[in-house]
């Protein structure tokens, strides 16, 4: 038996968006009816992932977790912030001239600002942690511990968005 489950997501675009997703998915796997099997939370977006942590009950002055600001500061390191033309290769000259002849351009491009596409460390981040995680679903329960949670994040940080996340669970 199969069951997928497409919830709705908002970034805030200022700064890496974490958000726990862990009573969507425990709500998904109970409703729907599957006893034993798998669990797959999947982000359909390039620039963010879905990753399982320890809830840190410490958070900063913006409401981000102490692990999460932790994951920031490292990636940071390895993946500097896209804040230049010439920090990274991506977007090229190609990739602008693509968006710029999408109908939908100004979405993308606002007013057009070719900064609109400094995403490049996004990608990257994302890439790293990967867009999905999967998860024993046992006795009709999500099969983590007390202190597992599951987290979408949009490392985007040019615009606020809304993101979808799907939560597929197989097994009988």
């Amino acid at each position: 038996m199969t069951y997928i489950k497409t919830i709705d997501l908002q970034s805030k675009g200022n700064e890496p968006t974490y958000l726990n997703i862990t009573e969507e998915v425990k709500e998904a796997i109970a409703y729907s009816k599957i006893e034993n099997g798998i669990c797959v939370v999947v982000s359909p977006h390039t620039t963010c992932s879905v990753f399982f942590e320890e809830y840190a009950h410490d958070v900063n002055e913006n409401g981000i977790e102490s692990l999460q600001e932790d994951l920031n500061n490292v990636l940071r390191k390895i993946i500097p912030d896209h804040d230049s033309a010439d920090k990274y290769i991506y977007p090229g000259e190609e990739h602008y001239k693509a968006v710029e002849s999408w109908s939908n351009a100004e979405k993308y491009l606002p007013n057009g600002d070719r900064s609109a596409l400094w995403n490049g460390d996004a990608h990257l981040k994302s890439t790293i942690l990967g867009s999905s995680e999967t998860f024993v679903v046992e006795d009709g329960k999500l099969g983590v511990g007390t202190t597992g949670y599951i987290y979408f994040v949009d490392f985007d940080t040019t615009r606020p968005r809304d993101r979808k996340c799907k939560i597929v669970i197989l097994g009988d």
